[in-house]
C-alpha cells in the first residue's frame, strides 16, 4: 500500500510537470501570436528549447547517476550534424517538413546514442574527476572529427570524406552536376534549409521529460540511483553497475544527439566549434543551478540563463558582467538553508520523486 501512494504522488507530480509546461507552451505562443514578444526573443525560443533538453539529458547523468560528465555537447553535436545531412538529403523523399524534422531528430539521437556507448563503455570505468576530464577530452576529439567532415549528396546519395590532412575540399567528393555540399570541413555545416519550429521544440521537451521521469520511477531508475548512493551496496545486492551505468548515460546521449538535430536544423550555417567546452560547461551550470536531480529546476535555469543575456543586452559592455554577478547570488541563494526552508513552508515538497524540488 505504501509503495501504491507513494506511485501515485509520483503520477500527480509528473502530471503536474507536463500541465506546468504545456501552459508555458500556450502562454508564449499567444504572447509570440499576439506581437508581444520582440524578433530576438522570438529567435532565442527554439534555441531555449534545445538547451532545456540538454539540461535534463544532463541531469540524468550528473544528478540521477550521480556521474560527472563534461562532454556533453560533444553528443549535442553529433546529433545536429546527422541530423542535418539527414533533413538535406531527404528533402524529395521526405517534402513534408515536419515529418523531415522528425525523422533528423531521430537520426541524431541514434548516431548520439551509438557515440554514447563508444564513450561510455571505456569512460564508464572511471569515477569522479577522472570520468569528467576524460568526458571532456571525447567531447573536444568529437569537435574535431566533424571539423574534418566532407559530406554531400546528389543523384547517387550521400558522398563522404573524411578530411584528415586538411588538403581535401568539396570538389574531391565526386559529385555529379546535382551535387549539394552539406558539410564543409571547418566551415561546418552550410546553406542549411531551416525547418526546426518552436512546437517541434515544446514537444521534445515532453518527450524528455516522459522518457526520464518514468525511467527514474521504473525499477531500473530506482537501480541507477541506488549506485548513485552507494555502488558497493547495490553491487552486493546484484545489480549490475556497467549496465544501468552505460544504460542511463547512452538515453542521455541519445536526447542530447535529438536536442542537437533541432538546434541544426534552427540555422542556415552550423560550424563544430560551436559545441566546445563552454557549451558543456554551460548546460552543467543550467543542472547545478536548477539543482541535482531536480528536473523542474533544470527547465528553469536554463530558460532564465539563455534568456538573460539577450534581456541584459541594452547594458552593452556591462551585459555579461551583470550575467556573472546574477549566476554568483543565484548560487548563494539556493545553498541559502534559511531560504530553503522558507520556500519549503511556500511550496509543499515531497520525497522521493522527480518535480519535487529536491534531490531524487
Amino acid at each position: 500500500m505504501k509503495r501504491l501512494g507513494t506511485m501515485k504522488k509520483a503520477s500527480k507530480a509528473n502530471f503536474a510537470t507536463y500541465l506546468g509546461v504545456i501552459i508555458a507552451f500556450v502562454v508564449v505562443s499567444l504572447l509570440k501570436s499576439g506581437g508581444v514578444l520582440s524578433s530576438s526573443l522570438s529567435g532565442l525560443l527554439i534555441p531555449v528549447c534545445c538547451y532545456v533538453v540538454m539540461a535534463l539529458s544532463l541531469n540524468l547523468t550528473v544528478g540521477v547517476l550521480g556521474e560527472l560528465s563534461l562532454g556533453h555537447a560533444g553528443f549535442m553535436s553529433v546529433g545536429a550534424f546527422s541530423g542535418i545531412v539527414a533533413a538535406m538529403s531527404l528533402q524529395e523523399a521526405i517534402p513534408f517538413a515536419p515529418l523531415r524534422l522528425a525523422v533528423a531528430m531521430v537520426v541524431g539521437a541514434l548516431f548520439a546514442a551509438v557515440a554514447g556507448v563508444i564513450v561510455g563503455v571505456p569512460v564508464l570505468r572511471l569515477r569522479g574527476d577522472y570520468l569528467a576530464i576524460v568526458t571532456l577530452a571525447f567531447g573536444e576529439i568529437i569537435k574535431d572529427l566533424l571539423t574534418c567532415l566532407l559530406v554531400g549528396y546528389d543523384s547517387n546519395g550521400l558522398h563522404i570524406l573524411f578530411n584528415a590532412s586538411g588538403t581535401l575540399t568539396v570538389a574531391d567528393l565526386g559529385m555529379d552536376e546535382t551535387g549539394v555540399a552539406i558539410i564543409k570541413g571547418a566551415q561546418g555545416a552550410t546553406g542549411t534549409v531551416t525547418i526546426a519550429t518552436f512546437a517541434a521544440g515544446f514537444v521534445l521537451i515532453l518527450v524528455t521529460l516522459f522518457i526520464i521521469l518514468n525511467l527514474v520511477n521504473s525499477r531500473s531508475g530506482r537501480a541507477v540511483m541506488a549506485i548513485r548512493d552507494n555502488r558497493i551496496a547495490a553491487e552486493s545486492v546484484g545489480i549490475n553497475i556497467t549496465k544501468y551505468k552505460l544504460m542511463a548515460f547512452v538515453l542521455s546521449a541519445a536526447l542530447a544527439g535529438a536536442a542537437g538535430a533541432l538546434y541544426g536544423l534552427n540555422y542556415s550555417n552550423l560550424a563544430a566549434s560551436k559545441f566546445n567546452f563552454n557549451t558543456s560547461i554551460l548546460v552543467l551550470v543550467f543542472v547545478v543551478l536548477g539543482g541535482l536531480g531536480n528536473m523542474w529546476g533544470s527547465i528553469i535555469a536554463a530558460v532564465v540563463l539563455t534568456i538573460l543575456p539577450e534581456a541584459l543586452r541594452e547594458f552593452a559592455d556591462y551585459r555579461m558582467l551583470v550575467y556573472a554577478i546574477v549566476l554568483i547570488l543565484v548560487m548563494l541563494a539556493t545553498n541559502n538553508d534559511q531560504l530553503k526552508n522558507l520556500l519549503k513552508k511556500i511550496i509543499p515538497v515531497r520525497k522521493g520523486g522527480l518535480g519535487d524540488g529536491e534531490r531524487v
